[in-house]
């Protein structure tokens, strides 16, 4: 189910071996289309990535729906005695016993809720949208500080070492994404009280607090804290705070729009008391991307015309994450909402160059899963005049509630007060599985496990080393790659001189694991010198069973399982990029990747996504030994169809067959020559940006728009570079006096003649086949000669090999 529009249709891209219109078969993975596809080109880029926005919008106009009690009922189970076990009545049980909160006839923590009352009448006074912001912390902060009063049988106590407080912000908040420095505004954040206060404390480093926890974790109250929540509450929960506050202390944001009546006119006043009522639908029920410029008029116009959606090829322009300051961005598309707010009779202008409140608040989302290791999922609020939204994330995707007016129905939203406050840090979202430890003055993380084999297995992550590999985005395999140390792993395989790394990932659960997949390159690489020891060593794994598909049941999301994930962790011996290499060695590399690859292919082990990332090396006796990296996205030819939901390939480097629209929708099947024209991308992306193993500032540097770019929009730049490599040759190469650069562009030139010659000549054949059915085949797509022999591949790498750069630059290898 996706937020709805004029047609009523969903616009969430068709399960993955599911029939596709027409009647064409699916013959591979469709591409996905939100941030999964760019997030991991933050590094690839080097500097900027413009596009984040517009991908994590796409994201967002894929989310599910759910009903706002469904939500309700989840959360309240969530922060219950017992999670585990379904309690229908949970709802019903705490809508009535949160009642005298909501009409005033409680005190606690030196305070009456009668304030909420007081607070809510503010803020239904006509004003702009900052306006909002003290008065709602106002009603939030003495609900929470009256509901620790409140004990429902089979609920928890409120969870003092969170010791949960809203805190206005509106002040910029900064985050480092490899060497990417992004910066947003959240309005309103929910953070822990010590890390509310942190910000605000004298310029002596005041000492926070501490707490004194009882044996589960919580503690009672005394004074001293009462009087330290109360005098934040006082004042400093309005303000914005003096320090920036930190990412990783933010367990949720809440951003708040106003519109023009609200802006004039007074939102309708609370009652005078509340009772337990039935759901009443807010308008609209689910917030679609752009609802409110949807509304916009145009300049002289009476009427708003309808608008398009943005097509997979629309010019993008907005960027949020730059090398050293923000930008100002550009404007996103526009949507016409079914259920606009209110009434279209009512316009009002918004900024252009701000993002929908919908994106933005997954943009925050995304700031937050990378503040932290293995995020399990997110919880963050939008709020538009009287309206709120729950909106829940985690790597299988995004579902937003429906509304709850929470002036009308103010029992609903002191319920949703009053689940949250009983979560423990881990009920955020946060993994317990990886503890937070400082070591050696930096933050790493943690991991202890029982193993079958080893007994008690350490890992120590060094999530705050330089080297460490994060992902930016709302879904998709969220793969982080962070140097780590083990006891039980030394022990067992002694000290690597170079180290290893944790690969740690949220892999589709319908596809075949990537520790399944190595276990059978393993068993090849027994057979075949091309393969032994060119590919990863894998000394040790974990599969997490904690399935995202689980909350998508309790919510009653339809196909709850369909893109469901898994956490792994893996530990493999450290490797070094390709992209550190130059000159003969460069090639040799990619040669053994090269080679390695068409074995495994030949034996059923398909890789499908090439990409420098995936291309290392490392020495051994004095000689550098190619690596075919990462099999998370690679498939076994046993396997029955497309597995799995996400992409295979990073575009930059995808065949330009696979980056047309029949490409993109999966009627492409993925073949041999796919992966090998993708080899030739790489080869081309190396020589091209980087010197001596150094990537070219980005005024010297060119492709840097491939990795930004949608996949037909990249393609087409692709197909114009094959027309004419030549115009792309960088100055420098033009003149190099070395042998080995030569003979390395001139090696370029030839595998793309060669990749240009066998497009001509499919495309030749495919034509005479037309030409020859001419009438019995209209109207239908089917690919022309979609199967591979072993001697096509053989014979297609020999023409590459053939060449004579090729040969020349692999003799030099033997000297």
């Amino acid at each position: 189910m996706s937020p709805a529009r004029e047609t009523g249709t969903s616009s969430t891209p068709p399960r993955a071996n599911a029939s596709s219109q027409g009647g064409s078969k699916i013959e591979s993975t469709p591409n996905s289309r939100g941030a999964s596809v760019v997030s991991e080109n933050i590094s690839l880029v080097g500097v900027q990535v413009k596009e984040v926005r517009p991908w994590i919008q796409r994201d967002i106009e894929q989310a599910k729906q759910c009903k706002a009690d469904a939500m309700l009922q989840a959360l309240l189970q969530r922060a219950s005695c017992a999670p585990e076990t379904e309690q229908p009545e949970l709802l019903q049980k705490c809508l009535k016993g949160i009642l005298p909160v909501c009409n005033g006839q409680v005190f606690a923590g030196g305070m009456s809720s009668s304030g909420i009352e007081t607070a809510l009448k503010e803020y239904v006074r006509p004003g702009i949208e900052s306006d909002f912001y003290s008065p709602f912390i106002e009603a939030t902060n003495i609900a929470l500080a009256c509901l620790e009063e409140i004990k429902i049988d089979g609920m928890r106590a409120p969870v003092f070492t969170v010791d949960m407080i809203f805190q206005q912000n509106d002040m910029p908040m900064y985050q480092t994404h490899q060497t990417v420095r992004s910066t947003r505004k959240p309005d309103v954040v929910i953070l822990p009280l010590n890390s509310a206060c942190a910000p605000f404390e004298d310029e002596k480093g005041k000492q926070k607090s501490k707490q004194k926890d009882d044996e589960k974790g919580n503690t009672k109250h005394d004074e001293e804290h009462d009087m330290k929540r109360k005098a934040h509450m006082a004042k400093n929960a309005k303000e914005k705070p003096p320090a920036p506050l930190h990412w990783k202390d933010v367990l949720a944001c809440i951003e708040f729009k106003r519109k023009t009546p609200g802006r004039t006119k007074e939102i309708k006043a609370p009652p005078s008391s509340y009772t337990v009522t039935d759901y009443v639908p807010t308008k609209p029920e689910y917030l679609p991307v752009d609802h409110l410029k949807a509304e916009v008029p145009t300049p002289g116009s009476s009427q708003t015309p309808a608008t398009q959606p943005a097509s997979d090829n629309a010019p993008v322009q907005s960027s949020d994450l730059t090398a050293a300051q923000p930008s100002k961005g550009g404007s996103s598309s526009k949507r016409k909402a079914a259920d606009t707010l209110e009434s279209t009779a009512k316009k009002f202008k918004v900024n252009p160059d701000e993002p929908d409140v919908t994106v933005q608040t997954g943009l925050y989302t995304a700031e937050m899963f990378a503040a932290n290791l293995a995020v399990e999922y997110l919880i963050n609020f939008i709020v538009v005049d009287d309206v709120i939204w729950t909106w829940y994330y985690d790597r299988q995707g995004t579902v937003q509630s429906s509304g709850i007016n929470f002036i009308q129905d103010l029992p609903r939203f002191i319920v949703l007060l009053y689940a949250l406050q009983r979560f423990k840090v881990h009920d955020w979202g946060r993994n317990k599985d990886f503890l937070p430890v400082q070591v050696g003055g930096k933050q790493c993380h943690e991991f202890t496990i029982k193993d079958e084999d080893l007994g008690t297995v350490d890992l120590l992550l060094h999530t705050s080393h330089d080297e460490r590999v994060t992902h930016y985005g709302l879904q998709g395999r969220a793969t982080n790659v962070v140097p780590v140390t083990s006891e039980a792993l030394t022990k067992k395989y002694g000290h690597f001189q170079d180290g290893m790394v944790a690969k740690i990932f949220w892999g589709e659960a319908s596809r075949t694991s990537e520790p399944e997949i190595l276990k059978k390159v393993e068993e090849i690489a027994k057979r075949h010198p091309t393969v032994q020891d060119h590919i990863p060593e894998l000394l040790w794994h974990h599969t997490f069973t904690n399935p995202t598909s689980a909350v998508r049941e309790a919510l009653g999301v339809p196909e709850p399982s369909m893109g469901s994930r898994v956490l792994y962790i893996l530990v493999f011996r450290k490797l070094y990029p390709i992209t550190k290499l130059h000159g003969k060695d460069l090639f040799d590399v990619w040669r053994q990747c090269i080679l390695c690859h068409l074995t495994l292919w030949k034996e059923g082990v398909y890789h499908r996504d090439i990409s420098p990332g995936n291309l290392m090396w490392y020495r051994k006796n004095r000689r550098l030994i190619g690596v075919l990296n990462d099999y998370d996205l690679s498939s076994l030819a046993n396997a029955v169809g497309p597995q799995g939901n996400e992409r295979t390939g990073t575009v930059p480097f995808m065949a330009l067959e696979l980056l047309t629209k029949d490409g993109q929708q999966g009627k492409v099947k993925h073949l041999y020559r796919h992966d090998l024209e993708s080899f030739m991308w790489v080869f081309a992306w190396i020589c091209l940006r980087y010197r001596q193993g150094v990537l070219l500032p980005q005024r010297l540097r060119p492709l840097d728009e491939w990795a930004t770019l949608d996949a037909i929009a990249c393609g087409e730049k692709k197909l114009a570079f094959l027309v004419n490599p030549l115009n792309h040759l960088p100055p420098d190469l033009q003149t190099s006096q070395s042998e080995v650069d030569v003979s390395l562009w001139a090696l370029l030139v030839e595998c793309f003649q060669v990749l240009d010659a066998a497009a001509y000549n499919r495309r030749n054949h495919v034509r005479r086949i037309l030409l020859a059915q001419l009438g019995s085949t209209e109207g239908t797509y089917e690919q022309i000669n979609a199967e591979e022999t072993v001697s096509d591949m053989d014979d297609l790498l020999g023409k590459f090999t053939g060449t004579v750069p090729w040969v020349k630059l692999s003799n030099t290898l033997l000297l």
